[in-house]
């Protein structure tokens, strides 16, 4: 019974997040944010780089509040998504920066063979002009591994090891 009524309890204090209400940059909402923290009432939820696709996830903030996480399809989670904000409290989400390799190909070829790799290894990417800048979801030494015979062949350079 003890366990049942604790559970309840606890149930009963997690505060559940159904919608982004704006960012934190949005001027308005800055000041607002601002003026809650100098109170205390700014709470941080820090969120990973593989949940921040997520659009059901429980966490809990820097403050200690035991929030559950449920957005709609048409929403997504982003550094500085305000979750909840009052004239005394606010949630905000921090989320990791993801950090990149970024790796050049020396022609077309080398491009190609690349792009082609990093499709079959279902890596994360994104195009910097003529870098293919690869997201580290892990060790830079195992992506570093995995491109070692495109790189001893000359066919790519690696420019720099990992960047935010």
């Amino acid at each position: 019974m003890a366990c049942r009524s604790a559970w309840k309890e606890q149930r009963h204090l997690m505060l559940i997040l159904d919608r982004i209400l704006g960012q934190a940059s949005e001027p308005e909402l800055a000041e607002r944010l601002h003026q809650i923290g100098h109170v205390g009432g700014l709470e941080l939820l820090q969120v990973s780089g593989d949940d921040v696709q997520r659009r059901r996830l429980r966490l809990t903030s820097d403050a200690g509040t035991d929030c559950a996480i449920r957005l709609a399809r048409t929403q997504r989670l982003s550094d500085g998504a305000i979750l909840l904000l009052d004239t005394e409290r606010a949630i905000m989400v921090r989320t990791d920066q993801p950090q990149y390799l970024m790796v050049r190909a020396v022609d077309a070829a080398g491009a190609l063979e690349l792009g082609y790799f990093a499709g079959n290894m279902h890596w994360s990417v994104r195009f910097d002009t003529d870098v293919l800048a690869i997201q580290i979801k892990g060790e830079v030494q195992d992506y570093l591994d995995r491109l070692t015979p495109m790189i001893e062949s000359g066919k790519v350079q690696v420019e720099s090891p990992c960047v935010p």
